[in-house]
């Protein structure tokens, strides 16, 4: 008798970071694929609390938003006993190796990390920490020997640098951390601002009329979406080049609904596309609204995520330091 061979799930981080109101772009390009992938993956997501404190930010707001988005996670369809779920200041072995990667990582290679540089260009006050957060990224991702790692294209130059980090301290120190590879999020994830669609939807825009919230009540999603910048003339055609408005409201109608739709006119692509978003939003909605009124149980999930997460840290930790030359405790 032949023994089918026992399949092995790749281990994935994902990350949030409590910046903003988690939106339409973060349920598409990194919240429902999570969803779908916690069997086929050992998965474990972070509220990255600490790389909120790399810029201006008020102390109460970041508190209010991990919680909020530990409750919008679960409420999309993590599941805690599938996906380790917890809050990255929980872990002290994030800044404990944080520090010796720092002693395995270049000034120059911090520095030409993009993120940091547009940052840095707006900010009148450039926080240290903001030139090491991804130092500290890449040991979110190396603490949890992490396989695989879902971003964006905005964040693929950070995993390239936890694998240089990596692979030198490998090289130097011996054997020591799994090389993680990125995973690129689906094309079509890429969602747009509504009020200006050639820039990317995110958590912290300046204008907020562009922003779908995942919380965003029925009426505020339908206005923002029949207030959407569309194009030059009437034929409602797929063209991000020449027509970057009715694209971007295609491809949110086709990722809420499965189906590319044919519309005749802006004015029913935009009601149509309002409603789906709406669809699927409001699901999402209610339940969130029964852990908004529960907290202890959010609270509860994630102090167990930690303590499900200490373990494999504290040993990639102790393993890190005897390799650089620490002493054992």
């Amino acid at each position: 008798m032949t023994i089918a061979p026992t399949r092995v799930r790749a281990r994935r981080l994902s990350g949030c970071k409590p910046t903003g109101h988690l939106q339409l772009g973060n349920l598409f390009g990194m919240i429902l694929p999570l969803v779908a992938g916690q069997d086929d993956s050992e998965t474990i997501t972070m509220l990255a609390d600490l790389h909120s404190l790399t810029v201006e930010h008020d102390p109460a707001a970041v508190r209010a938003l991990t919680l909020e988005q530990a409750a919008v996670l679960l409420a999309a369809g993590v599941d805690p006993q599938r996906c380790t779920l917890y809050v990255q200041s929980h872990l002290p072995e994030h800044t404990q190796l944080h520090y010796l990667l720092e002693c395995a990582t270049g000034y120059g290679e911090a520095q030409r990390m993009v993120a940091f540089k547009e940052k840095a260009a707006r900010a009148e006050h450039v926080r240290l920490s903001l030139l090491t957060y991804p130092v500290l990224m890449a040991a979110d991702i190396l603490l949890h020997d992490t396989e695989q790692v879902p971003v964006g294209d905005d964040q693929m130059q950070h995993v390239e640098l936890a694998r240089a980090v990596a692979n030198r301290f490998n090289g130097r120190y011996g054997p020591t951390f799994t090389v993680p590879v990125a995973v690129p999020a689906p094309v079509a994830a890429r969602v747009m601002d509504l009020a200006e669609p050639t820039a990317k939807m995110g958590k912290t825009n300046v204008v907020s009329a562009g922003v779908i919230s995942i919380l965003d009540e029925p009426d505020v999603v339908r206005r923002k979406v029949m207030r959407a910048v569309t194009d030059s003339g009437s034929t409602v055609r797929h063209d991000r080049e020449k027509q970057p408005g009715v694209t971007n409201l295609l491809e949110i109608y086709q990722a809420c609904t499965g189906s590319a739709g044919h519309f005749d006119s802006y004015g029913r692509l935009k009601r149509e596309t309002a409603e789906a978003v709406v669809a699927v939003l409001t699901p999402i909605q209610e339940r969130y609204e029964t852990l908004r009124r529960r907290p202890e149980t959010v609270e509860a999930v994630l102090r167990e995520g930690a303590q499900r997460a200490r373990p494999r840290a504290a040993a990639t930790l102790r393993r890190a330091g005897e390799a650089i030359g620490l002493v054992s405790s």
